[in-house]
């Protein structure tokens, strides 16, 4: 072992040993390489809680560490495990490790994890497998049969390209997914006997989304969701990698009964909550709703009676791609060109246009290679699709009113059959989008910062009057709950 683990003649346990050496290596890892793999280390805090959600352990657990990294997540299972009033007999454990100097850190962390397990009376055994998790799930060996009863994951982080061995290899398994850490939850699951348990901590990002649609039913119909811990902070659970994603750690049981679910997060005590709260029956889309908060909003989001086409609107993505358009980009208007909208004109509900000194353009040209980008002269409503983490809200939304434009396509706009809105709808429905109620409702159902046209078309809205009525109310959230 290095010595910075041997410090003091007091042993320390496999998962402090292994805590340390992501704390004194995770620095000087190749920040690319990293990236590239979406590798973030657990740290100790986190792994105790991942071990602890599993509700009991079988008498010979035979566990699946899969993107194992330097063993973190094993070494708390087995910190668990020998304090169970009922320990394993035995613990036998596959770890998926490609990195080669993670490798050689996990091949400590489970030696010192055997020496704990014997000293408690319990056998252990390991293998690691270099390799890539992914394609080596593929191969009729392994994918054929059910190999393990417990699952613990912290898997890598990474958009899955569509020509990409990865997505054939998934494929041949029957799993559709756009990402990294929904591929392996989907494989570890499927690796599951029945009744085993999976427990992961991932991005909150699957939750909702048509692109997660396929693995939420995986998920869902495959196993019963047992419990859910929900970090509320997108800093708290890997602060030191600063990463901005919302995480939560949730815990399935393969082919279980479907009852109540355990909700708890880093700032609240844990309470039972009805299936039907998490998952609305007949949601067409199996949204994961994380009523962590505010239920009472989000209940009263969802009871307003209209969708966009009940008022006769449209929600779209800005047309202007910047890079594509790059020879059609000008810094400051002029006779010969339109405004440009981008995301940083907005300002306190309405848009301020031009900027000056402004980093990005103010003008497309206006000749007939961009006729076909731009909306025709009006009210419009924009959103941000991407909205920054010192924002106060998860929906940002601006009116545009003026001349025919470009809407860059960071940017959502709302239009009636191509055209602008009546300008008194329009503010209503910027005053509805920019409240608390829509706010909390979009972190009840979303984990992350990108609000898309297809999210706004799944909102429920106030009907075409009660908007008009927004935008003379001197209290938007008290005329929504009256609503």
């Amino acid at each position: 072992m290095d010595g910075a683990a041997q410090a003091t003649d007091t042993p320390i346990s496999a998962l402090s040993a292994a805590d340390l050496f992501r704390r004194e290596l995770s620095p000087s890892l190749d920040a690319a390489r990293r990236k590239t793999l979406g590798q973030f280390m657990t740290p100790e805090a986190v792994a105790r809680l991942l071990a602890s959600r599993f509700r009991e352990m079988p008498s010979e657990v035979r566990l699946l560490d899969a993107g194992a990294g330097m063993g973190a997540l094993t070494a708390a299972f087995v910190a668990e495990a020998v304090t169970r009033p009922e320990p394993p007999r035995s613990i036998t454990v596959t770890c998926f490790e490609v990195d080669e100097a993670m490798a050689l850190i996990l091949a400590q962390t489970l030696a010192n994890c055997a020496d704990e397990c014997a000293a408690h009376g319990i056998k252990f055994q390991h293998e690691v497998v270099q390799d890539d998790y992914i394609l080596r799930s593929a191969e009729p060996l392994l994918s054929a049969a059910a190999r393990f009863n417990c699952a613990i994951l912290n898997p890598p982080y990474g958009k899955i390209r569509s020509n990409s061995g990865w997505r054939a290899a998934l494929r041949s398994q029957g799993i559709e997914t756009v990402n990294l850490y929904t591929a392996f939850v989907a494989l570890a699951l499927q690796q599951l006997e029945p009744g085993g348990q999976l427990v992961a901590i991932t991005p909150r990002s699957f939750c909702n989304g048509s692109y997660y649609e396929p693995f939420r039913r995986l998920l869902l119909g495959a196993s019963s969701l047992e419990a859910l811990h929900v970090f509320e902070s997108r800093r708290t659970a890997f602060k030191e990698d600063e990463v901005l994603q919302e995480n939560l750690v949730f815990h399935v049981r393969r082919g279980g009964t479907q009852n109540g679910v355990l909700l708890s997060t880093d700032l609240s005590d844990a309470r039972e909550v009805p299936f039907g709260e998490i998952v609305r029956p007949g949601d067409a889309h199996a949204f994961i709703r994380l009523p962590t908060g505010g239920a009472t909003a989000a209940d009263l989001i969802q009871s307003l009676p209209c969708n966009l086409a009940d008022l006769g609107l449209t929600v779209s993505t800005g047309r202007v791609v910047d890079f594509r358009a790059k020879e059609h980009l000008r810094r400051d208007p002029g006779p010969d060109t339109v405004p440009l909208i981008y995301p940083g004109h907005f300002d306190g509900g309405e848009i301020r246009w031009p900027r000056e000194a402004f980093k990005k353009h103010n003008a497309l040209a206006d000749c007939p290679e961009t006729a076909n980008l731009m909306v025709p002269g009006g009210t419009y409503v924009l959103t941000k699709r991407f909205t920054a983490k010192e924002e106060r809200r998860r929906v940002v939304a601006s009116v545009y009113r003026g001349e025919r434009a470009g809407f860059e396509n960071h940017l959502n706009y709302f239009h009636e059959r191509g055209a602008g809105l009546p300008e008194v709808l329009a503010d209503g429905l910027a005053r509805y989008l920019n409240s608390e109620a829509v706010d909390t409702y979009f972190r009840i159902f979303s984990g992350h910062t990108q609000v898309n046209a297809t999210d706004l078309r799944n909102l429920h809205y106030p009907t075409r009057a009660q908007l008009e009525a927004l935008a003379r109310a001197e209290d938007v959230e008290a005329a929504i709950a009256g609503f």
